[in-house]
């Protein structure tokens, strides 16, 4: 795993009026993937390939473990980043086990014996069995399992990074939601640091740990998803992330936020019977739980632990969403 940190990076393409990126900082911890979203041109596939230089910076710092990329040959810079994009860009004369060894072959180093061990083991771990696909050829295969394709070529190496720029783009809705589930089921094997960009939010909210929010080049709000929705930087975020809908509040927002902290409920030890639920389950999940148990609260047991934090009723749930938009009210007032 590797740590991705940006110190006032900037790129100013020659004629224009103002930075594509502009004096960006951030850092993204190891094992993490951090989502970079906002509107066409606000600067997230610049910054992206800024880490592997295909664009070079015009000023400002990227690390990689403590290094600075800008020092390090670009050649092999690239070759220890994995790079997916949405033009997969397999190559169609070769079978689908010599496009995911392609890579490990330009690097050099390995045997034949271990390169074919190498594609099996990555076309199972993308959901391709390699008896069925390792000798077909691209032509004869979906969009979703040519991102597959793409992907498990991506890890050939064994890269700490993975720079993916709307890898899942040009897909229908149902494939994409696969492709989805299917990276986060190969990060909770493979844990890679990955940057993404994206123009979906929900795809944002489903992927990322973290999320960083660009507006013209510049680095508007870095945070999860609940900092986003509960507490955006400004208007441009509230709307980016659809802040003022309760529904996206409910789907996202802890339900641990929303103890019922009533005498009467703290005190309710007779409910030893009602229903529980994890500490970082939604507000959604909750509310339809109650609603399909018709139990009175639910007990919120720690997501890790299993400790016991308190209860969930309808009315906390309901209180909690009417604070979160008082909130976001008193705000937009005090900004008038």
């Amino acid at each position: 795993m590797a740590k991705i940190a940006f110190h006032n990076i900037t790129k100013q393409y020659s004629g224009a009026s103002k930075p594509a990126v502009d004096a960006v900082s951030f850092a993204l911890p190891e094992g993490t993937t951090c989502m970079l979203v906002g509107t066409s041109g606000s600067g997230k596939t610049t910054l992206l390939r800024m880490v592997n230089r295909l664009i070079e910076p015009t000023s400002g710092e990227i690390f990689i473990d403590g290094k600075n990329v800008l020092e390090e040959n670009p050649i092999i810079l690239r070759r220890r980043i994995g790079y997916v994009i949405q033009q997969v860009g397999l190559f169609p004369h070769m079978t689908i086990a010599e496009n995911v060894r392609v890579t490990a072959e330009i690097a050099g180093g390995w045997t034949k014996q271990r390169l074919a061990q190498r594609v099996d083991e990555l076309l199972e771990l993308v959901g391709l069995p390699p008896d069925e696909y390792r000798h077909r050829f691209p032509r004869q295969l979906s969009g979703g399992q040519q991102q597959r394709v793409g992907l498990a070529r991506a890890l050939t190496t064994d890269p700490a990074i993975l720079l993916m720029d709307e890898p899942f783009g040009a897909l229908d809705a149902i494939t994409r939601a696969r492709m989805q589930d299917e990276l986060l089921r190969v990060q909770r094997d493979v844990h890679k640091t990955i940057l993404f960009v994206s123009h979906d939010i929900e795809e944002a909210f489903k992927l990322g740990d973290q999320i960083a929010v660009l507006d013209q080049g510049k680095l508007v709000q870095l945070g999860t998803s609940v900092d986003l929705l509960a507490h955006p930087a400004n208007d441009f975020v509230r709307k980016l992330v659809g802040g003022e809908s309760i529904l996206r509040q409910l789907e996202y927002l802890p339900v641990s936020d929303a103890l019922d902290t009533r005498p009467e409920v703290v005190s309710s030890a007779h409910w030893g019977g009602v229903p529980t639920c994890p500490s970082d389950a939604s507000l959604l999940s909750a509310m339809l739980k109650l609603l399909e148990t018709n139990a009175p609260a639910l007990a919120v047991q720690d997501k890790d632990t299993q400790d016991p934090l308190g209860y969930v009723t309808l009315a906390s749930l309901n209180a909690e969403i009417m604070k979160t938009r008082s909130n976001e009210t008193a705000r937009a007032e005090t900004k008038l």
